[in-house]
């Protein structure tokens, strides 16, 4: 367990932890000389079942409130200390305001200096902490007064015992998922190299284990931890709600800042904007507006941010409201993290809340359905189960991005009872969980949209995949479009031919003396390769009107038989896809140019552009100034 001191300057803060510990937390020698914290300090002490009970001591003074939160993030356990000569003070204030913004739902109460203090005076600070934690997480916790400095010290004694009881009955955090480490100070030490210490949030990194992939964040340097130090002793596991020194190998300190991150490499997404859940405080000096400029606390971070509401034109004092946070740098955080908001002089904390979305758009991020997805999200933070993210998803949810909203812990992902899993083709993304009522829809959505073109165009073979994504399900990312196709085919509700898709009843019937045409057509045109007839040499070959060959190789094409390159130029259907190949083994994500496909192919530099504009006009490719780029999807016939 870790316990975070909180109270005004020179409230006895640094003595008692002496006192509970025996370690004197003031380690700079300016912090001697003024007898005043100025950094955070830390302690241990053993418990009786061999668990180290760690401390973490912050600095009262109102212009180091910074450094206060850096060290209140991640504790377990508040200990609010008032000296009983002064009594609650602006910090008492305002320390309270930021355990109870964090989150924090155990801890405990020291009236210090109570040699200074009459029993009459005692009561009546016990009268103004009372007033100050009620309906907050100390409204019932227990009080003690103390001397730290006394040779007789009964309410320390009470004091520690209740705190080492506390720890040994405090169940230890999940270990389960991605590792995280906030890094709230960095230094060198001679013979050993850079060291970061901070606490662990959530994870297990083990020397002994499988290698981790840790890398430093939001930077993305690899990272390698030589040893470690947990909880002042050495270790060679770091566990979520230990404190932890890590020697790092292949980083230099310089490279490393208070408020970054050592994490496990799935976990973050670093991002400019963050969506969240903001409570701002009734002393708040006025409403928070769009794109005014606030102090950010975030982890063991100190940034500052734009405010834009979500909800409203401003957040007035006493309100709680979504809100859009942007930064000048990406930052890293995760879904039910805690934030402090200071205002625009960091001169008093005016707000705080819940990390929603980590990685947030800069579009229609008022629109209904983020709205309703960042309640969701809401509701996913406090506990809420895989349902409420689902019915807001209305295209399903990646798996990276459900373990990233899970932190990696594949406990919180129990299945919903109709949600299902798909799996797309290989090499073609990862797999998507999504609500079985959703699919059905969309399925059904796909067919209708179908039987609806048959309807309008019973002489047409069916729709290609791009033409019926448009009209079907235009904003569906590709993955799931390639799963829900296949899986029509599969179910027999769909039927492909050639580039075409369409019912499975539908039929193109030929006439008797059509079908015997193109039976002579057909082979012609293939046996031509990158280079078939032209249709008035076929019909001069076969002594046809050129009319009526025309117009059957135009019935052959929306029969998916054929494509049209340019005016009266068809190709098979197999060499196209041959033709497709070329591009795809081509492109390597650069795209290929009408010289590379000349050269691939054999064809001259007219026929290969004419062949690439008919690509870019399907939607197979794009021109992007003199190179054609694949789009992404695959050519039908490649993936049969």
């Amino acid at each position: 367990m870790i316990i975070g001191t909180a109270g005004h300057i020179d409230h006895g803060k640094t003595t008692l932890v002496r006192a509970l510990t025996g370690v004197d937390t003031d380690r700079l020698q300016e912090e001697k000389k003024r007898g005043i914290s100025i950094e955070l300090g830390y302690a241990y002490t053993p418990l009786a079942d061999g668990q180290v009970l760690g401390f973490i001591d912050v600095p009262g003074h109102e212009r180091l409130v910074h450094t206060m939160v850096a060290g209140a993030t991640g504790i377990d356990f508040g200990l609010l200390i008032v000296a009983a000569d002064d009594g609650v003070m602006p910090q008492t204030r305002e320390h309270m305001a930021v355990l109870q913004l964090l989150g924090l739902q155990d801890g405990a109460i020291a009236i210090s200096k109570a040699d200074r203090a009459d029993a009459a005076r005692i009561e009546q600070v016990r009268a103004q902490v009372a007033a100050l934690t009620q309906d907050t997480f100390l409204q019932n916790a227990p009080v003690f007064v103390v001397d730290a400095v006394s040779i007789h010290m009964p309410g320390v004694d009470a004091l520690r015992r209740h705190l080492h009881e506390r720890a040994m009955h405090t169940s230890q955090r999940n270990q389960a998922g991605y590792f995280r480490q906030a890094i709230d100070r960095v230094f060198t030490l001679p013979g050993h190299g850079t060291i970061v210490t901070g606490t662990v949030h959530a994870g297990l990194l083990d020397l002994d284990g499988p290698p981790l992939d840790l890398r430093l964040m939001p930077h993305g340097k690899p990272v390698r931890v030589r040893s470690i130090h947990a909880q002042n002793r050495p270790a060679r596991q770091a566990l979520a709600g230990q404190r932890c020194a890590l020697n790092l190998g292949g980083l230099d300190v310089r490279d490393i800042a208070r408020g970054d991150w050592l994490a496990d490499a799935r976990l973050f997404s670093p991002s400019c904007r963050i969506d969240v859940e903001l409570t701002l405080l009734d002393k708040a000096d006025g409403p928070l507006r769009a794109w005014s400029p606030w102090h950010v606390h975030l982890g063991a971070a100190h940034l500052t941010a734009h405010a834009v509401p979500l909800q409203g034109d401003a957040l007035q004092p006493g309100q709680t409201g979504k809100v859009q946070l942007v930064f000048e740098q990406p930052v890293c955080t995760v879904t039910g993290e805690r934030f402090i908001l200071r205002n625009a002089q960091a001169r008093d904390t005016v707000g705080g809340g819940l990390i929603l979305d980590p990685d947030a758009p800069d579009r229609k991020r008022r629109a209904p359905a983020r709205l309703a997805w960042l309640d969701a999200l809401a509701g996913w933070a406090r506990g809420a189960n895989l349902d409420t993210l689902l019915a807001q998803a209305p295209y399903g949810l990646a798996e990276s991005t459900l373990l990233r909203l899970a932190g990696g812990d594949q406990t919180r992902l129990s299945l919903p009872p109709d949600a299902l899993w798909l799996e797309p083709g290989r090499g073609q993304g990862e797999r998507l969980l999504m609500d079985g009522d959703r699919l059905r829809a969309l399925c059904s959505r796909i067919e209708t949209t179908v039987l609806e073109f048959h309807d309008r165009n019973p002489d047409e073979p069916g729709l290609s995949a791009s033409r019926l994504k448009r009209m079907a399900a235009p904003t569906m990312p590709d993955t799931l479009w390639a799963v829900l196709i296949e899986r029509l085919i599969q179910e027999g509700q769909l039927a492909r031919q050639g580039s075409w898709l369409h019912r499975p009843d539908h039929r193109i019937c030929l006439s008797p003396e059509d079908t015997a045409l193109a039976t002579e057509l057909l082979p012609r045109i293939e046996a031509g390769g990158f280079d078939p007839p032209w249709m008035r040499d076929l019909a001069r070959e076969l002594t046809e009107p050129e009319e009526r060959v025309r117009t059957l190789l135009r019935r052959l094409v929306r029969q998916g038989d054929l494509y049209q390159i340019v005016h009266d130029l068809f190709y098979h259907h197999r060499q196209v896809a041959h033709l497709a190949r070329v591009i795809s083994e081509q492109d390597a994500g650069k795209g290929i140019s009408a010289a590379q496909f000349r050269d691939a192919t054999g064809l001259g530099r007219k026929r290969a552009i004419q062949i690439l504009e008919f690509f870019d006009r399907i939607g197979y490719t794009r021109r992007l100034r003199d190179r054609h780029v694949l789009r992404g999807e695959a050519w039908p016939e490649q993936t049969r």
